[in-house]
């Protein structure tokens, strides 16, 4: 069986199932945070914003592909995150996170959880075709636009704030989403905050002389720390260089777009020095030393779809660490007794550090499952 032959197997016979059933709270109306090994639910003091969005537009891209019917399940769940996480307590944007009495259990705003958000709606959109999941949007766009500024361009990643810290992170799921919005509605708004995001990745994210895109910044947004002690994490490298793929996708002419691709080459070319496989660790160092050798799944299945999927690389070296990294994936992540679960978290031994199943790795690993199988919609 080839690695894509073993993708769509354990993709759309396994995993998809798995995390709308067993994944799914029916008394509650929503997806849950996690399970056991064994597909048990576990029980949470807060089910987080960003986990229902990744769940409901990974089912609705599922749905549109063909891989697996899970829209309608997924559309009705973000009618019921709308009305229980959306200004619930009163003020503008959306909760953290609901408790076991799906009462709001935690009130702060962050920016993460409204870029998936804003991401669900866009696969929602695309495929229910309902103009007010649109008109959401852009409410809960501005929203963003009024809570989260920052005075040195870019947003806060929470309010309220709890240090001045600044991160990419949450950006680059903005910029994730306001491309998904873009693509599926025409709408310039969406492109314009794109652009923004993007501005401000080429000139801070990745500073001048260096190819390393760093974590955690300033209000100023210079680098937090002295050059040589930056966070680098690279699955997340690995991820912009999918998301500028994305931008020079439907965007080839944008105004960024000359300065996108470079920065996409010297963003790869990086990644294949410092992380050559055929796993990439956690986290480097700005100056390229190992600072976590762990192993979580999601940086794993980023690189995968980027090999898939607008990598700058020739398409038969990619095509081989595909082939490898499948195979590692399948023995050390999702092994065939966890029946359409995973191990979320490895030690440098490549030993389990983890005692569940996280749902909001499912996100990652369909966007890799759906690059590998050729059918992105």
């Amino acid at each position: 069986m080839t690695y894509r032959q073993t993708w769509q197997d354990w993709l759309l016979h396994k995993a998809l199932p798995l995390w709308s059933q067993a994944g799914f709270d029916r008394d509650a109306g929503l997806y849950h945070e996690r399970l056991t090994f064994e597909a048990t639910p576990i029980t949470l003091p807060h089910r987080r914003l960003m986990v229902q969005a990744r769940q409901i537009a990974t089912y609705c891209q599922a749905t549109l592909n063909g891989h697996y019917d899970a829209g309608e399940q997924a559309l009705t769940v973000l009618d019921h995150v709308t009305q229980r996480y959306h200004r619930t307590d009163g003020s503008a944007g959306w909760v953290f996170a609901l408790g076991p009495d799906l009462a709001p259990s935690d009130t702060k705003r962050d920016l993460y959880g409204h870029a998936f958000i804003l991401f669900a709606h866009g696969w929602a959109y695309r495929l229910g075709k309902d103009p007010a999941l649109l008109h959401r949007a852009e409410v809960s766009l501005a929203e963003i636009d009024q809570l989260f500024p920052s005075t040195h361009g870019g947003y806060r990643d929470v309010l309220p704030a709890t240090s001045d810290r600044h991160s990419q992170n949450p950006h680059m799921h903005l910029l994730e989403a306001c491309l998904t919005l873009f693509e599926v509605s025409g709408r310039e708004v969406f492109l314009h905050h794109a652009d923004a995001i993007l501005k401000l990745a080429l000139h801070s994210f990745i500073p001048a002389g260096t190819d390393a895109l760093l974590e955690f910044f300033t209000p100023e947004w210079n680098p937090e720390r002295p050059a040589g002690q930056n966070r680098v994490e690279p699955g997340h490298q690995a991820e912009w260089c999918w998301l500028l793929g994305e931008y020079l996708r439907l965007a080839p002419d944008g105004r960024h777009a000359a300065a996108a691709r470079q920065a996409q080459q010297r963003l790869h070319d990086r990644l294949q020095k410092t992380a050559p496989g055929p796993l990439l660790p956690d986290a480097l160092l700005d100056d390229g030393s190992m600072l976590e050798a762990s192993t979580r799944i999601w940086p794993q299945t980023e690189m995968m779809r980027l090999l898939a999927q607008h990598g700058p690389a020739d398409l038969q070296s990619r095509q081989e660490r595909l082939a490898i990294m499948s195979q590692l994936f399948f023995t050390h992540y999702a092994p065939a007794p966890l029946n359409g679960g995973w191990i979320d978290r490895l030690d440098e031994q490549r030993k389990t550090v983890t005692d569940h199943m996280p749902a909001s790795s499912l996100y990652h690993i369909y966007s890799a499952g759906q690059a590998i199988l050729g059918t992105t919609p």
